[in-house]
């Protein structure tokens, strides 16, 4: 069997969605803390079951039967270290055989502050004992389609990456490369690095925008400190201000670039554009 932690959040359910489609139903679990929101799953036959990463004994009831584990990355950054601490134990407690878990693009050398938890993960995991693989993602292009309407609005689009070149890809580009690896053999020890087939600037982004919509969009560069405030003035909570301000200044110094398109070769297509995503939310 095959499990999924975060099976509710917006990657899980696409990965879920996407297994569905090449393994039995009642072979797959999907963990989650609150088992109404994926009711829909169970309709179909998926194995909800309820635990939360700070649950080890809920987890390690979950994990009952599981061979092969997709820990997905908690949301909570700044928590992730402790609870992913938790899924690691529950899965050697339970015998689960393989882990695969939702790292950071190039975790290891990564100028992001993003990196920090990960890297930890990735350490427990070497000393679980357990056999894993890294799935290392990049950025997600969602992280910035969240600014196109007020981009629009002002005809500024703003950030701190400088003339940093971002290989993003789609959710549903990486849920598609996890749920692949999931039903792989031989999965052990292997690590990829994961990233959009093309790399762009914000600058890049302002100008397709700019084309896409007929409505003028430049870019405008801000120090770290001013555009956290500008996301603060946006109404983002102070966590998650700071986590993207600081993120776009990694990419300033090519934090989420990679070209080895490992991610294509995994799913077997070109990743998503960045072209095509902004056409999907105009």
């Amino acid at each position: 069997m095959i499990a999924i932690t975060g099976a509710s959040g917006q990657l899980g359910q696409l990965v879920v969605e996407d297994l569905l489609k090449t393994v039995a139903a009642d072979q797959l679990v999907a963990i989650v803390r609150n088992p109404a929101k994926i009711q829909a799953f169970a309709d179909r036959g998926v194995q909800v079951r309820a635990a939360s990463y700070e649950d080890k004994a809920a987890l390690v009831q979950a994990l009952v039967g599981v061979e092969k584990l997709l820990l997905i990355s908690s949301s909570e950054v700044g928590q992730r270290a402790v609870q992913h601490r938790n899924v690691i134990e529950a899965a050697k407690e339970a015998g689960v055989e393989l882990i695969a878990y939702t790292s950071l693009l190039h975790a290891d050398s990564s100028p992001m502050g993003l990196a920090d938890e990960h890297i930890a993960t990735e350490k427990m995991l070497k000393e679980s004992g357990i056999p894993f693989v890294l799935l290392r993602n990049g950025w997600y292009t969602e992280n910035y389609l969240a600014s196109v309407p007020p981009a629009l609005q002002h005809g500024v689009f703003i950030g701190s990456a400088g003339e940093g070149k971002i290989a993003s890809a789609t959710r549903a580009d990486y849920a598609a490369a996890a749920a692949k690896v999931m039903t792989l053999e031989n999965q052990a020890g292997k690590v990829y690095e994961l990233a959009g087939d093309h790399g762009w600037t914000l600058s890049e982004l302002a100008a397709e925008l700019t084309k896409q919509s007929g409505k003028t969009v430049v870019y405008q560069n801000l120090p770290e400190a001013d555009f956290k405030a500008a996301l603060l003035g946006a109404g983002l909570p102070e966590g998650l201000a700071e986590l993207l301000a600081n993120s776009d200044v990694g990419a300033s110094k090519g934090g989420l670039f990679d070209d080895s398109r490992q991610l294509s070769a995994l799913i077997g297509r070109p990743t998503t554009t960045l072209a095509e995503s902004l056409r999907a939310v105009l």
